[in-house]
Order: C-alpha cells, then sequence, then structure tokens
C-alpha cells in the first residue's frame, strides 16, 4: 500500500505579511520524508511552494491538492503545512498566497472534515502555523467536528499562540525534522507520530511557543524508519543477559550514554524567545 505525502510551503502572500522561512521549512520536510535512512523510498512528496508573484499557492490549488491528497486507499497520506494561519469566530484557516483576507483561506474544519471522510488507513495533518491548533476543535458555526478514526493531528501551537520562525526556518519543523532523521526514533528505528510529538514537547520545555497532539488511532504508524541505535540480534539477548525482570547488570561507566541538553537544539532560537517573552 502506498504512502503520500502533500508539503505546502509559503512564504509570499499578496495581502499579507510576507514569511521567511516556510518555503525553506517545506524543502526540509520534503528530504526527510521522502527516504528512508537505508536509502529506501519512503513517501511519494507533492511539493507545492509559494515564493513570489508567478509562483505562488492559490487558494484553490491548495484546496484541490489536499482532495486529492485524501481520496484514494493508501496506507498513510501525510499533509504538511507552513504558513499563515487565521482564526475569528467562524473558525480556522490556512491562507493561500491569493487570500485577501484570513478567512478566504481553507477552512480547517474542511482540511480535518476531509481526513475524517478518506479512506486512506492512516492521516497524518502537521500544521506550522499560527494559531494551527484550532484543527479538530469545534466552532461556532460546526458544532459536530471531531477527529475521526485513523486520524492524528500535531500542530506547532494552540489556537492562541503564534508560531515561531528565525534565521530561515521555523522552529516546530527544525525539530519536526530532527524527530523524523533519528531523534525520535524507537529501539527498532522507527518513528511514530506520538514519538514526534513527546521529542519536541520535551525539546520546547517550558517555553512559550506549546506544540498540540490529537490522535484517534488504535496503534501508531511508522512514518520512517532509521538507523536502529541498538542491533536487533544484540536486542534479542536481552533474554540471556536478564533471565529475571528483577535482574540487575553492573556496567563499567564507559559504557553510561552521553546525554545532550535537548534545549541545545534551539540554541539559534534563544535570543528570539527571550525578546519574546520580555
Amino acid at each position: 500500500m502506498g504512502r503520500k505525502a502533500l508539503v505546502v510551503g509559503i512564504d509570499y502572500y499578496r495581502s499579507a505579511n510576507p514569511l521567511n522561512g516556510c518555503v525553506n521549512d517545506a524543502h526540509s520536510i520534503k528530504s526527510a520524508l521522502e527516504l528512508n535512512s537505508d536509502g529506501t523510498r519512503n513517501f511519494d512528496v507533492k511539493l507545492l511552494v509559494g515564493t513570489g508573484d508567478g509562483h505562488d499557492v492559490s487558494r484553490r490549488n491548495l484546496r484541490e491538492s489536499i482532495k486529492s491528497l485524501f481520496s484514494g486507499e493508501e496506507e498513510i497520506a501525510l499533509f504538511y503545512f507552513a504558513g499563515h494561519g487565521y482564526i475569528d469566530d467562524v473558525g480556522g484557516f490556512l491562507i493561500a498566497s491569493d487570500s485577501e483576507t484570513g478567512d478566504e483561506g481553507v477552512s480547517l474544519a474542511e482540511v480535518v472534515g476531509l481526513a475524517n471522510s478518506s479512506r486512506v488507513k492512516n492521516k497524518i495533518i502537521i500544521l506550522d502555523s499560527c494559531h494551527s491548533g484550532f484543527a479538530g476543535k469545534q466552532s461556532a458555526v460546526d458544532k459536530n467536528i471531531s477527529i475521526g478514526s485513523g486520524v492524528t493531528i500535531l500542530t506547532a501551537s494552540t489556537e492562541e499562540q503564534y508560531a515561531v520562525e528565525e534565521n530561515g526556518h521555523g522552529l516546530f519543523t527544525f525539530l519536526f525534522v530532527d524527530a523524523l532523521d533519528g531523534g525520535a526514533a524507537n529501539l527498532l528505528g522507527d518513528v511514530t507520530p506520538g514519538a514526534i510529538y513527546s521529542h519536541i514537547d520535551q525539546s520546547l520545555g517550558h517555553w512559550y511557543q506549546r506544540p498540540l497532539f490529537k490522535t484517534n488511532v488504535s496503534n501508531f504508524v511508522s512514518l520512517k524508519r532509521t538507523q536502529a541505535p541498538i542491533n536487533l540480534l544484540e536486542l534479542r539477548k536481552l533474554r540471556e543477559y536478564f533471565e529475571k525482570p528483577s535482574e540487575k547488570l553492573n556496567l563499567d561507566p564507559s559504557f553510561e550514554p552521553t546525554s545532550v541538553d535537548p534545549n541545545e537544539k534551539i540554541h539559534r532560537f534563544l535570543p528570539y524567545f527571550k525578546s519574546w517573552l520580555n
């Protein structure tokens, strides 16, 4: 069964302030998703980027591409969006290059609705935009919106917060790519949505921007295979080393792992955060 992804990054807006890191982030996500660490094919990625006049992402193109993504019966359909987000009393929206006003974007309720009704087994929605935490929430207009079976939503921030970008990249996507490249891999080398959220959540610590994770699945699918930290044959020898669950094995201090402070991963964002919080 297939694995496809729609990756969207919009820096250029006709009526809104331009952004600086969304196109870079889209290319980073595309590179991280296309191949597993051993070089085998992973996702079939469609890339949409808005870089300037004549090279933009229209509202119509964005909507039709999302509809196409969630059609079919693949194993996984992943939607990633980096760009402007907007909320009002009606609901939340993803803003396209040609949107004149915030509520002219593609509705988050529509995006979630398309995922809910899709016959794809696993539907993943990743949003690196301001107010993206509104996705999957009931609005004043649609009281029945909910997360359907097989749907997972991971957002850069809550509905009240802005998504930080600095030095040509978004903070959330920087950590998301780090997770895909092995930072969130389990002992078998698989990277799941739940592990990605945990990685981002722990890396951000208590900073202002907080990611949100919403899901309705019975088990997590692997989004990427990376190099396993322990050889599988060695892992199977655990029963030889530990005959009883309570048994302990004393190790030489040289075997102690060297851990890296998660905050070091975002050191280049710290000056921005400090000015934000002040």
